[in-house]
């Protein structure tokens, strides 16, 4: 049913309803009927399957098995290590799901709890939940919207949709049939909708549609339907996960193969290779993913961003598009004069250039003469013909567009307190729809008016719609006296200003030696005299258009999603930079084109799509969609009930802390505690430094685990005794997969973070080399170690096992401080730039060393005191590894500069 399009009359035999409402029976039945007004939820997981639904991850699956194989033989350590990293998981998991669970609860809390309703002809006041289709509604100031209305009666009735549509300013409501079938929410100015909240006037409506019927309902079915989906890095490391754990498997199983054949006890090859499997299984990964995003996110907090779901932080780094709402977002979410047109003249940028404007507008006079200029009869008329007014705490209380004229005219030290009393107000004609003017009369004082010689009388201020007021306008107000006006000049005037995305209002006056007797506004809104117009608009953020320039540098495409006027929304883009000088085939596209076209149609323009205008909820929904469809990663920014299934399903979902309604932070991953737009940048540039910490740490446990591997797997291939004991092997593994790893999650920044576009979302985490630097120093650490297993064996030394575990340990140490730095090396970042890291390669040499020169440790690790000598080359040959991933990156740096 298309409700704005059906007259009253006919509204009424549908609903079988009528002005004096429903019957109580009649309610009853109907509320047994549809139901209560209430959203439903979902059917929701027990919290016993959210915790068990958190060990379903293939990766979490191999840590299992590793804990128990490291059971078997004998390793409580490596058990206890490996569960407490898997439950501290799963709980963490658990947490951040049962907290977005609160979504539809929030969303629930916006029904209003009372109702004024028509029952059997009077006024009664009944719970919302059990108002009914049918049911007469009594709308107020500051009352709530109960269900989805269609209006019967509308006297100056103005509601506040901005939470439901983004409209930042409120609809003025009117009664007359709506045409357009295919009409936009926000433009169905004949209907009231559940959860939106009336800011002026009174009106009445029949309730056309109730709970999950509403439109707030249907949100709600899209955020219940709408599965959130993965996060690169989760995608990423599941991936990674599955691979390395049959890589590895797979290749414990040659050596166990080749290590019998060659005759090598039984027993011991299947602890070794039990051992190499737990050891090369990266347990820690986990551990470290999560360290690094729950430090990201504690650091995020004090940059005013709170981060919900701990994925989200990493995220950041990848998105390649951000969605931004206009409303609150890029703009101040509060209206503001920004030109004014009087005495030929148009004056810009008012709101944000007070001081410097100020000696310009007005000269240096008397304050008390206020009219010794149009300028000056402009701001006292901007003042006078106004219902805002201060409260006792100095806030403006009133209409958006009347606290902006009140603000500009008190900025320019025409204090309404002040003059109400030299102009006191007598009499008003209020503003309404269809002749979309107010008029208000005032005393004038025997102050020089410009009209007449001193003798006081009275005189009128009318404003609103310009097209209207120019028609009943004769004059105009210059600084020579009042002329006769050009209404060709006002128009081009108004076009221009409103090409600029400016609400335009004009105001005008009339003196009178008395009192008019007749009131009416077709006697009293004629022979008007033109003071000047005003553009009006919600300004953007100061700080928007320099985000906006970073993220573009940084790849990022910034795009506007709203659901204002598209001229408004185009010139706020215009101004913040979402669309650049040089974009001649940019697009701006409507809510009405957008339904128009096909899906596939939309995926073909979608990524020249810059700026949304009128857009529906839904269709928020459809535009992260198709960008994803693009294989695009989306950030979606938002703060009113509309942009919630668009947060949930957007790669990241970023909702406003100040402005944003609780639904909205609910559906979210990150809340901007500011509502900055520019926190989204610090956000990013962090993200992108965890997945750069976290790819870091895959690159260093990768090629460790690699010189493990390669020094099993080579040595009895080159006729060389098994080199490593199990114990050995499971030790290595806690020290370097320890505390080195968890340190390389707190690396500062590289230094070109921010100058390079998003990573493809499709990337492996082995791309940019990183699996081939694995195996290559992979390869190097066997080598190295093999050839002190050789050496010794060769020249006798019985030493020989206690030298091969200390050299195969210490590469890995040495690997750490190298790889710091993609292409940086170390000695140019600083080697205490990561104190962290610095401590924990020297805890880790100490612990190897008390393996080998602590008596009572000789016996668990089967070593052997070496000699200094033998330390000595124990230390130059790791250290090689060390000069070779230096040297690596010297090539990689004068490769990238040629």
């Amino acid at each position: 049913m298309r409700w704005h399009q059906r007259e009253i009359k006919d509204i009424f035999e549908y609903l079988n309803s009528s002005l004096s409402g429903l019957s109580s029976p009649e309610a009853k039945k109907r509320l047994s009927e549809y139901g209560p007004n209430e959203l439903k939820e979902k059917k929701k997981k027990t919290a016993l399957m959210m915790f068990l639904d958190q060990f379903r991850d293939f990766m979490i699956l191999v840590l299992v098995a590793a804990a128990v194989i490291s059971g078997l033989i004998g390793e409580p350590s490596d058990t206890i290590a490996i569960v407490v990293i898997v439950i501290l998981n799963a709980v963490i998991g658990f947490i951040q799901e049962y907290r977005a669970e609160k979504a539809m609860a929030a969303l629930k809390k916006m029904s209003t709890p009372t109702a004024t309703v028509i029952r059997d002809g009077i006024h009664v006041n009944v719970p919302a939940s059990e108002v009914v289709p049918g049911d007469v509604v009594a709308l107020d100031a500051g009352k709530f919207v109960p269900a989805d209305m269609r209006l019967v009666e509308a006297a100056r009735l103005k509601i506040d949709e901005s939470a439901l549509t983004g409209e930042s300013v409120p609809v003025e409501k009117h009664t007359a049939v709506l045409a357009d079938e295919m009409i936009p929410l926000g433009d169905r100015k004949n209907m009231a909708y559940k959860g939106t909240m009336v800011s002026y006037g009174r009106g009445t409506g029949v309730v056309a549609a109730t709970g999950m019927d509403t439109e707030f309902g249907k949100i709600a079915t899209m955020l219940q339907e709408e599965e959130e989906v993965k996060t690169p890095l989760q995608k990423r490391l599941a991936l990674f996960g599955r691979r390395i754990a049959l890589a590895v498997l797979a290749i414990c199983a040659i050596v166990f193969g080749v290590g019998v054949l060659r005759g090598e006890p039984l027993m011991t090859m299947f602890l070794t290779a039990i051992s190499l499997a737990v050891a090369a299984i990266p347990e820690a990964l986990p551990a470290v993913v999560t360290i690094s995003l729950a430090i990201g996110a504690r650091k995020m907090v004090r940059q005013n961003a709170l981060v919900r779901k701990l994925p989200a932080v990493e995220t950041l780094g990848s998105v390649t598009y951000i969605c931004s709402d206009k409303t609150g977002t890029l703009t101040m979410n509060r209206m503001a004069v920004e030109e004014i047109y009087v005495n030929g003249e148009v004056i810009g940028s008012l709101h944000s250039a007070v001081g410097s404007q100020k000696k310009k507008l007005i000269p240096d006079s008397p304050i008390r003469r206020f009219t010794d200029s149009p300028v000056q009869m402009l701001m006292v008329a901007l003042s006078l013909s106004n219902d805002a007014h201060e409260d006792k705490d100095g806030n403006i209380i009133g209409d958006p567009t009347e606290v902006a004229l009140f603000s500009i005219a008190k900025d320019y030290e025409f204090d309404k307190s002040e003059l109400v009393n030299i102009f006191p107000r007598v009499q008003e004609i209020p503003f309404d729809s269809e002749r979309k003017l107010m008029t208000t009369f005032h005393t004038n004082p025997p102050i020089p008016p410009l009209s007449k010689g001193g003798e006081g009388g009275f005189i009128s201020f009318t404003k609103g719609a310009i097209e209207t007021l120019i028609e009943k306008a004769d004059n105009i107000l210059t600084s020579e006296g009042i002329k006769s006006v050009d209404r060709n000049d006002i128009h081009r005037v108004n076009e221009k200003m409103a090409a600029d995305g400016l609400r335009v209002l004009g105001i005008a006056m009339r003196e009178w030696e008395d009192m008019p007797s007749d009131m009416s506004a077709g006697n009293v809104e004629k022979g008007l005299t033109i003071i000047g117009l005003i553009g009006i608009i919600d300004p953007p953020r100061e700080e928007a258009r320099e985000s906006v320039s970073v993220c573009r540098k940084a790849g990022i495409t910034p795009v506007m999603i709203t659901g204002d006027h598209p001229i408004t929304a185009w010139a706020i883009a215009r101004r913040i930079g979402i669309i650049g000088e040089d974009d001649i085939h940019f697009n701006t596209i409507t809510g009405r084109e957008l339904e128009k076209l096909s899906l596939r149609e939309f995926e073909e323009r979608v990524e020249n799509i810059k700026v949304y205008a009128r857009v529906a909820p839904e269709q928020k929904l459809k535009i992260v969609k198709a960008l994803q469809d693009r294989e695009q990663f989306v950030a979606m920014t938002g703060d009113g009930v509309n942009d919630a299934p668009a947060l949930k399903r957007a790669d990241i979902g970023v909702a406003m802390g100040i402005t944003g309604t609780d639904v909205a932070k609910e559906a979210s991953h990150m809340i901007l505690l500011d509502d900055n737009f520019a926190t989204i940048i610090k956000a990013v540039k962090e993200g992108r430094k965890i997945y750069d910490n976290i790819r870091k740490f895959v690159k260093y446990l990768l090629s460790t685990n690699s010189g493990e591997i390669w020094t099993l797997f080579l040595a009895p291939l080159i006729g060389l005794p098994i080199p490593l004991l199990p114990i050995h092997i499971l030790w290595i593994n806690l020290m370097t997969d320890g505390l080195p790893a968890l340190a390389l999650s707190v690396e500062p920044a590289e230094s070109d973070v921010m100058k390079r576009p998003p990573r493809d979302p499709k990337e492996s985490i082995f791309a940019g080399g990183l699996g081939f630097f694995a195996i290559w120093v992979g390869l190097l650490m066997a080598a190295l170690t093999l050839s002190v297993q050789a050496w010794t064996i060769k020249t006798g030394n019985s030493h020989w096992q206690t030298m091969v575990f200390t050299v195969l340990c210490l590469t890995q140490l040495g690997n750490a401080l190298a790889i710091r730095s993609e292409k940086e090396s170390l000695f140019k970042i600083g080697i205490f730039s990561n104190r962290a890291l610095l401590g924990a390669v020297l805890l880790s040499f100490a612990f190897q060393m008390a393996t080998i020169y602590a008596p009572f440790l000789n016996p668990v690790f089967r070593t052997e005191p070496l000699s200094f000598n033998e330390l000595m080359i124990t230390i130059a040959v790791s250290s090689v590894v060390f000069f070779a991933v230096e040297t690596e990156k010297l090539f990689r740096r004068r490769f990238v500069k040629a």
